[in-house]
């Protein structure tokens, strides 16, 4: 199990070291880009961050056109008090995946050395996204004075994507 605002936050790192990673190997092979020549792709980057920053602010508001985080928080369960939580220590890495930083690395680089320079820094259109979700879990969190939990708890079944939360007393003992 890790905290909901935990796996947000390192998806936010995962994509900064996959840029951390390809944008000085793309610009150590292929040089820094020319800014006017990358004109086009700097305004891909820029609408598609824009977009992802609306598309987290969406998934928080209770709109029924989004399917978004929001409900899913309202729908929570409340974990079993049995259940051993890592500690914030454990929860840290639990939520790291080196998988998908190479699953962001490879086709980045790919892109940017076969095509165009600038596509190294798109990985960085995630950040908007999961900052907006992190900022909504951690002030859903206070409001109700709980953790956030995801993951699989053997004797809790739950539905797919379903949350759980526990008092944070209940991490503190």
């Amino acid at each position: 199990m890790r905290r909901y605002v935990h796996n947000e936050l390192t998806m936010v790192v995962q994509a900064v070291c996959a840029v951390a990673i390809s944008a000085p190997v793309t610009f150590g092979v292929r040089g820094i880009p020319n800014a006017d020549a990358g004109r086009p792709a700097i305004a891909a980057f820029i609408a598609l961050s824009v977009g992802s920053a609306v598309s987290g602010v969406l998934a928080c508001t209770r709109s029924t056109r989004v399917d978004g985080g929001k409900w899913d928080f309202e729908r929570a369960v409340a974990l079993n008090p049995d259940t051993v939580l890592p500690t914030l220590g454990e929860s840290l890495p639990r939520s790291l995946a080196l998988r998908f930083v190479a699953f962001l690395v490879v086709p980045t680089l790919v892109a940017a050395l076969f095509w165009e320079p600038w596509v190294a820094i798109m990985p960085l259109v995630l950040v908007p996204d999961r900052l907006a979700k992190a900022a909504y879990a951690a002030y859903w969190e206070r409001r109700h004075g709980v953790m956030l939990w995801q993951g699989h708890v053997p004797d809790q079944p739950l539905e797919k994507g379903q949350y759980l939360y526990s008092s944070v007393r209940h991490l503190a003992s």
